[in-house]
């Protein structure tokens, strides 16, 4: 087995590829554990309607973002059981906010996703947020079935031997 940069980068530089271009999971018995955390968010969009349901929390199944916080955090847990590559990590923290924008109208997402390891909490901090929202709209489908999903992404990780990424539309990173 060749431990070398070129294999590790594998078919077109993308890490989860071999140099035949098979899949495989990303070897990272030789990297440092450092701190890793990752920021993500995401928006489900909504009728004005359905956000006075979710604000004045009179949905008839429940406190719809105290279950989707739950449902989100769950998530970000069971990641490797749901993204085929992704190795399984000790999470040490995981926060799920959640933030009514009239403007919308809906909800953002925003979580943050940590541990101390040997790779990064990207895909737990995204997970999280495509759950939680998923979770909104599974509790408000019956009055709003047209909610959108969207822009979910990456806001920023640090930790690892890449250091620190911040989209630009953030300036945490500094």
């Amino acid at each position: 087995m060749s431990n070398d940069k070129t294999a590790q980068a594998g078919h077109h530089g993308l890490t989860h590829f071999d140099q035949a271009g098979q899949a495989h999971m990303v070897d990272v018995g030789a990297k440092n554990e450092t701190h890793r955390i990752a920021v993500a968010t995401g928006v489900i969009r909504m009728e004005p309607e359905t956000l006075e349901i979710i604000r004045s929390g009179s949905a008839k199944k429940g406190d719809v973002l105290g279950i989707a916080r739950i449902a989100a955090i769950m998530a970000s847990k069971k990641t490797s059981d749901l993204i085929p590559l992704c190795h399984p990590l000790a999470l040490t923290r995981v926060t799920a906010d959640f933030e009514i924008e009239e403007d919308l109208p809906g909800v953002r997402c925003t979580v943050q996703a940590e541990t101390y390891g040997k790779t990064g909490v990207e895909m737990e901090a995204l997970t999280a947020v495509q759950v939680g929202l998923l979770t909104i709209y599974d509790m408000c489908k019956a009055v709003d079935k047209g909610m959108v999903c969207d822009g979910v992404r990456l806001l920023e990780k640090h930790g690892g031997k890449s250091g620190p990424w911040c989209a630009e539309l953030t300036s945490r990173c500094d």
